[in-house]
């Protein structure tokens, strides 16, 4: 059973999520927000359930889907997962930023 961390940048992006859509109901921030959290729970018994990252093509970072938002995370071993960062998936991800996110837990 893998262990699932996550890292300082994907906490900030619950926030900035639960923030954005709170905006407009408090109440649908909540829901979305239990929805990222209990998917990213499936990584603790199955941490390579999740597709490579195509801009990445790392086999250890992964992603998982929920609704609109990409959880990409770090495998370590099977043994550590570490949510990099939950990322809408309308916006381009930035590789730079990932890798320096990687490059830190290693």
């Amino acid at each position: 059973m893998a262990q699932v961390k996550f890292t300082d940048q994907a906490l900030n992006d619950l926030q900035d999520i639960a923030y954005f859509i709170g905006s407009d109901s408090s109440h649908y921030a909540s829901l979305q927000i239990q929805k990222i959290l209990k998917r990213t729970e499936v990584l603790e018994n199955s941490p390579n359930n999740g597709r490579v990252v195509p801009e990445l093509n790392i086999k250890s970072i992964r992603e998982v889907l929920e609704g609109h938002y990409r959880i990409i995370y770090l495998n370590l071993n099977n043994k550590e997962v570490h949510i990099l960062t939950i990322h809408h998936s309308r916006r381009q991800l930035k590789r730079t930023n990932l890798k320096k996110l990687v490059k830190k837990l290693k």
